[in-house]
């Protein structure tokens, strides 16, 4: 087990230390360089989650956005394949960045920051052109198993400018505002039965005023957002027919936040599939995007036929096209396929 912090304390940072605008390698380096120093070597506790921009390039405003999960095996278990559809896709949808929603170093995260898994399973794996934009990343609880420090260090965004992994944090692209949630602190069996794991819970603990202060943060982000779609990202669960199914402290603590602030889409790894569940009570959609590498678990529970969209137990990953009034899902599998297609539509009018 990793020691704490012992230079944590509660001194909070100002909000304007941490609305970053990252326009470019160098100040993406420098702005993932001033929170990481802010909230981890300082130790203190950053008021509001950190801010990043991401200006849309096309000129109409709207976003191409690739979401891949689970997906850090160095190439093995036919990561590589899914990497070489991505690159397909990206090119034909001219894609502005590219999420990943956790487990992006298997089994146990980095061992540090010169950690040649960095290498092995992003850098060298997502080669193609089209994959060269910026990569948003969650921590899932495999990262948790290593060096999570090293794994939100701007000295990985060093070594490759496309990388960006902070605990949670705020994406303003204008159009749409995504918010990234630390997930993994949330579930109960890794404190209370990690089995043969070691969990790395620096900057953490104590859990109870971290998750008190992280579901604040994100129900004020969200209350506050003016953006037209709202978009939440986590590695967990809220809705899941796989093998993990239902995150239950997630559905107890941060469900509630995203159905009173009517966030649109809620996207996670985790489940080692592709899945699309609706919800019977608000206008929140459950996307899972968890095909990145090892899948076909092959236990896939009943669901309500009304709210079970879709569910494929392979590989793949998902696009999102989000223009002003309507937002597209497609999900791919390994091949390149498309698997599954939905749209949301709203007024040009309307705003959160």
């Amino acid at each position: 087990m990793h020691p704490p912090n012992p230079f944590q304390s509660r001194l909070c940072v100002p909000k304007s230390w941490v609305i970053l605008s990252c326009l470019g390698a160098g100040d993406m380096f420098l702005s993932l360089k001033l929170i990481f120093l802010v909230g981890v070597c300082l130790g203190v506790v950053v008021a509001d989650l950190p801010r990043l921009q991401h200006r849309p390039a096309k000129p109409d405003g709207s976003l191409s956005v690739l979401v891949v999960g689970d997906w850090g095996r160095r190439g093995t278990h036919n990561q590589s394949q899914v990497s070489l559809q991505m690159g397909e896709i990206a090119d034909n949808v001219d894609v502005d960045f590219i999420i990943s929603t956790g487990d992006n170093f298997y089994d146990n995260g980095l061992r540090g920051v010169d950690d040649p898994a960095f290498d092995e399973s992003f850098t060298n794996i997502y080669t193609a052109p089209s994959l060269q934009q910026q990569w948003y990343a969650v921590l899932g609880n495999h990262d948790y198993r290593g060096d999570v420090l090293a794994q939100i260090s701007p000295i990985l965004t060093e070594r490759d400018s496309r990388w960006v992994c902070l605990r949670s944090y705020i994406l303003n692209t204008e159009i749409a505002e995504f918010f990234f949630v630390d997930t993994t602190p949330f579930q109960d069996k890794y404190f209370t039965d990690p089995e043969d794991a070691t969990y790395d819970w620096r900057g953490v603990l104590p859990r109870e005023d971290y998750l008190k202060n992280l579901l604040n943060d994100v129900d004020s982000a969200l209350r506050e957002s003016k953006a037209k779609w709202k978009i939440v990202v986590g590695h967990h669960t809220l809705r899941s027919a796989g093998h993990h199914g239902d995150t239950v402290e997630l559905v107890a603590k941060l469900l509630p936040i995203l159905q009173a602030n009517e966030v649109d889409l809620y996207i996670n790894g985790h489940d080692h599939c592709l899945e699309h569940i609706s919800s019977p009570d608000s206008q929140l959609q459950f996307l899972t995007s968890g095909g990145g590498s090892k899948a076909w678990r092959g236990d896939v529970s009943s669901w309500n036929p009304n709210e079970m969209k879709f569910y494929y137990d392979g590989q793949g990953f998902l696009a999102l096209q989000i223009a002003p009034a309507q937002v597209d899902v497609v999900f791919y599998d390994i091949a390149g396929a498309v698997l599954h297609k939905w749209s949301v539509t709203k007024p040009l009018s309307a705003a959160a």
